[in-house]
Parts: C-alpha cells; structure tokens; sequence
C-alpha cells in the first residue's frame, strides 16, 4: 500500500507533540471487530494446541533420555530449541488473556509454559510486554527499545562510549550472532527479577515472587539434572549451548521483524492509539507455514490493535484492518520475511552509524 503524504512524517522519528486527534476511529474498527466475533475466545484451539505441545515436549525429554551419551543429542536440542520457542508463543497469548475468560486461568497457564516448561518468568515479562503494548516504539516509554546492545536511533548511539558504541557501530552485522545470548540474557532477568521482586500478580501489583522462583528453580533443576545424568560433561555443555543459543535465535528471529525499523516516537509524540500501533508496526507476510513459525505474531499489527484477541482470528482480522486503514489512509506495512528483515538490518545500520 502507497504511503499518503500526510503520513510519511512518522517514519521518521516524530516532532514533539504531535498529534492526530482521531481516536474515534478505532472505536469505529473496534465496533466491526466485534460484529465479526473475532474477539470471542477459541477453546477448542487451544485444548488441540496446548495437547499438541504438551506432547512434543514430552516427546523430545524421551528421545533425550533414549538416546542416551551420542552426539545425536545435538538434533534433541534443535528439536527442542523450536519446541521451547512455540511454547513461548503460547505462553505469550496467555499473557494477552487470549486463551480463557478468566484471568486466573490464563496466568496459570503463562506460569506453566514460561516458568516450568521453558524457564522464562511470567511476571516479568508480562509488565515489560504491557509496557511495550502501551507505548510501542517511543523512547522513554517502551522497554524494548532500552537495550544496551542496540541503539535504535542516532541519537542512542552518539550517547554510547566504549564497548557499546563499537556494538552500535557494527550492529547490523553482529545482530543476528547476538541472538545466541537472547535465551541466556531471558532466563538472567527473569531470575534477577525474582530476587528483585520485580514481578507482578495476576491484578498487576507486585507478588509471587515465592511461586515464580520455585517454578523456575524446578525447571532448571529439572533440565541439568536430566541432560547431565544421560549424558557426558562434554556432550552436556554441547547440548545446552546448542539448544539455548537456537532458542535465542528463534525467539529473536520471531520478534524483530514486528518493529524494528519503523518509525521511532519521541517522548513528547502523542499520536491516538490507532494511528500508535499500525504505524510502528510491521507484519509478515507468507501464509500458514510463517503464521505457524512466527506463532502469529506475524500479524503484529492486529495483534497490537487486539492484543487479546485469539491467534486464530488474527488472519480474518487483517483483512478488515487492511480495508479499514486504506479507507483512512493509513500506511499499513506488509513485507515477506526475507524483505523485513533486511529493512531491519537496513534500520540498524543507519541507527548505528
């Protein structure tokens, strides 16, 4: 879709104060949502779903244990790389309340797939991701954009010194071998956030700090004690640097074509929540095969105008948004996955300098 001249101002960083004053549109796109029931919640989805995952994780532990000390252990470990992340994506969609009514079950359900499962905290994640949701792509506002490792303006990386802006400097090329660390850097911080009490309780406020850790501490007890018992120390250190380096890649690989590369708010930007989330957002095209490795998540701009909406219902959706943001001209940006990603190196490079 052709970019309006009205619009092209916010894929650069925008002025301070600006402002559309159009809120009402999204009530209007809102109101077409939820005549379609897109926003109705899919239990029979996710009892295949979650049955489907349960079981291929299951399976991949048994042919960990069957295969015993043989360097075929390292093809366990991709397999379960890819397991972990697609248990992360559902994991995710419980965050977003997308999986039951009640708030309950859906942190129940985040506890489980992040904490026990795949050793990533819940509670962290879901304030950090609330914030992200909130104020997506805005300096000073969305967590993700506060990395030290990447600068995702000139202005962020003319502020680094030392190791940092030599990192800035090289970041489009050094992204991709840095995912190696996303897992590791994940599991850190979410076990930084336990001891910290940087966690929040189903209402939001701080707490369960004392199930969180526990859920996490039997994870990781679980995970050494078992690829350590069947398994030699070499071979051990091999398959968790393969499988939590691919994890990283994975999880990094799912997450940087949503955003990465569009347009940059200024604290002081004040666009109404429409127009916030489809311009900083980015979707992927390809089909089921990308929806499926991608976790939905490739439909990210109407998974930030609906976070709680269903992943099944994400592809219905777009085609109404897609109608409904060219009736208002709106740029609506779509690239395979290929073409995102290179507009994201693209980004980087020019932020880095």
């Amino acid at each position: 879709m052709s970019m309006p001249a009205s619009a092209k101002a916010t894929y650069v960083e925008l002025g301070a104060g600006s402002r559309t004053g159009r809120g009402s549109d999204y009530a209007a796109l809102s109101r077409l949502i939820r005549q379609d029931g897109l926003l109705n919640r899919r239990p029979g989805y996710y009892a295949v779903k979650i049955t489907v995952m349960a079981v291929l994780y299951a399976a991949g532990w048994a042919a960990v244990v069957a295969l015993g000390a043989s360097w075929y252990q390292l093809l366990a470990a991709v397999y379960l790389a890819a397991v972990f992340g697609q248990l992360g994506f559902v994991g995710h969609e419980a965050g977003h309340r997308q999986i039951f009514r009640s708030r309950r079950a859906n942190d129940v359900a985040g506890l489980v797939l992040g904490n026990l499962l795949i050793g990533l905290g819940f509670g962290w994640w879901t304030g950090k991701h609330n914030r992200h949701h909130a104020h997506p792509n805005q300096l000073g506002k969305d967590p993700d954009l506060n990395i030290a490792v990447i600068a995702f303006t000139a202005s962020q990386a003319a502020g680094r010194r030392g190791v940092h802006r030599l990192l800035a400097r090289h970041q489009a090329y050094l992204f991709f071998p840095m995912l190696l660390l996303e897992a590791v850097s994940m599991h850190a911080i979410s076990i930084w956030s336990v001891l910290h009490g940087a966690v929040l309780s189903g209402t939001g406020r701080p707490g369960r700090r004392g199930l969180e850790g526990g859920l996490l501490l039997t994870h990781f007890a679980g995970y050494l004690t078992v690829v350590a018992l069947v398994m030699p120390p070499v071979q051990t250190i091999a398959f968790i640097v393969v499988q939590q380096g691919l994890l990283g890649v994975y999880l990094g690989c799912a997450f940087a074509p949503n955003h990465k590369g569009m347009p940059v708010l200024g604290e002081r930007d004040n666009l109404d929540f429409l127009r916030r989330q489809v311009l900083t957002s980015r979707n992927v095209s390809g089909g089921p095969l990308v929806e499926t490795l991608l976790g939905g998540l490739n439909y990210q701009i109407e998974h930030h105008l609906f976070p709680s909406m269903p992943r099944p219902s994400l592809r219905r959706c777009r085609s109404l948004v897609l109608v409904f943001c060219a009736q208002h001209e709106l740029p609506y940006r779509e690239l395979n996955l290929v073409a995102s990603y290179a507009e994201v190196l693209r980004a980087l490079h020019a932020a880095g300098g």
